[in-house]
This record gives structure tokens, sequence and C-alpha cells, in this order.
């Protein structure tokens, strides 16, 4: 079995470009900081984890996913080769991602990044007492990833 999951931040936003051919594909590219449970000395203290995404998922991925961000993602470990302009052979291995999913609120990832906009907070859901869901407040569509 070849499954993988990791949680780390983004080093930097994804890369996307599409498949070329008449269904052209996105595919994304970023890479996820995973920190290492045990430090040495001199070694690194973070693993930096390569991956690829296709689809919906790279074009989710585009849109909502930035540099600094926790994110939690599976997938396989995929490896590979080929021979660069200086006729070496160079070998690869990235995770081929089928799921990805945020591992932070909104607020802890912009709070994260230093940028955590105090000047517009944002409305405070209420629970309805008589049937015990909560009341969304108004004006909060444009703050949900989702339609």
């Amino acid at each position: 079995m070849n499954k993988v999951v990791l949680v780390g931040r983004l080093t930097r936003d994804p890369e996307v470009r599409y498949s070329q051919g008449e269904n052209a594909t996105a595919v994304a590219r970023y890479t996820v900081a995973v920190d290492r449970r045990f430090k040495r000395d001199n070694e690194p203290t973070a693993d930096f984890i390569p991956c690829v995404v296709f689809g919906r998922s790279a074009e989710f991925a585009e849109k909502y996913f930035r540099q600094g961000m926790r994110v939690s993602i599976s997938g396989r470990i995929q490896t590979g080769s080929y021979t660069n302009k200086e006729g070496v052979k160079v070998y690869t291995t990235e995770v081929i991602v089928e799921d990805q999913e945020f591992a932070e609120s909104k607020a802890e990832s912009e709070a994260n990044r230093g940028s955590f906009n105090q000047a517009a907070p944002s409305p405070t859901p209420s629970v309805d007492a008589g049937d015990g869901f909560m009341n969304i407040p108004d004006g909060i569509d444009e703050e949900l990833p989702f339609n």
C-alpha cells in the first residue's frame, strides 16, 4: 500500500499550469514544510515535501491556498527520473495529492502570517435556543470558501 498523510505549512503559493490538448487539466504544485518530531544537532528541523494535485482540486489550491497556511494532505508517493540538459539523470520524489484541506481556521492562518485584520472582525454566529441550530449572520457569504 502506498499512502502518505502530511500536515504542514505551504512554503509558497501554489503554482498552477494547465495541460495541453483538448481537455486542458489544471496541475498545481506546492511544497509543504513538515516539522520533524525529533531534532538532532546540525540537522534540519523540517522536511520540504513537493506535492502535485490535478483538476478541480488544483483549481481549489490556486484559489484558496497561500504561503504559510497550515494544510493537511493525503495521497501517494511517486518517484521518477529524467535526464537534464547537461545529460545528468535526475531522480524525483513527490506526493500525488488525493485529498487536501485546511488544517487551521482563516483567522489562525492570518494571525500566523502576521496580517490579521482587526479592523473588520467577523460577525459571531449565535445559537437559536428554540431549535438548537446556528443562525448565520448577514454578510458572511463572502468569507465562505464555497457557494
